[in-house]
């Protein structure tokens, strides 16, 4: 909030050059803001009283958005890849599957495997668990599971995270 549409009976005022005025009505601020030439802007809304600093408005603005910019910058987006496996697969296929997601985990990603079961698979959900078990075993020395096997329809899916 700004200006005329601070409408607190007393606010804690701090001056454009940092120094506390202590507590004042909210039409006295605003008069000491216009006397400056600048805005009278509510910092800490949820403070008893509110916290408002005579600022120039538009600079302030400019800092906030060049602060969120500089902590998106510093942010980290971690993506999920995907790799899906079938029941009847052969064990060198898994071995370049579970290289895959080596790759994976290593550039900082997470690796969420899935098994997916069509047609006549689905009668045998049972016997094929242990592939997943294989995998994350296989997987162990560079990453844990960070969501356990669980179904969902026609597949079964873990979600697997580097290790810290």
């Amino acid at each position: 909030m700004i200006n005329e549409q601070i409408r607190d009976k007393e606010v804690r005022l701090i001056g454009s050059d940092g120094e506390q005025l202590g507590i004042v009505s909210a039409k006295e601020a605003q008069k000491l803001a216009d006397e400056a030439n600048l805005d009278l802007v509510k910092i800490a809304p949820n403070a008893k009283p509110p916290v408002c600093k005579i600022i120039d408005y538009g600079k302030y603005r400019y800092e906030m958005a060049r602060k969120e910019k500089e902590a998106k910058k510093k942010q980290k987006t971690v993506e999920v890849k995907e790799i899906r496996l079938s029941p009847n697969i052969e064990a060198n296929d898994l071995n370049t599957k579970v290289n895959s997601a080596k790759k994976f985990i290593a550039k900082g990603n997470k690796v969420k495997v899935t098994l997916r079961f069509r047609g006549r698979e689905m009668a045998h959900i049972a016997q094929t668990k242990h592939i997943l078990d294989d995998f994350a075993a296989e997987m162990e020395d560079v990453a844990t599971v960070e969501k356990a096997p669980k179904q969902e329809g026609r597949s079964i899916s873990m979600v697997l995270a580097e290790k810290r």
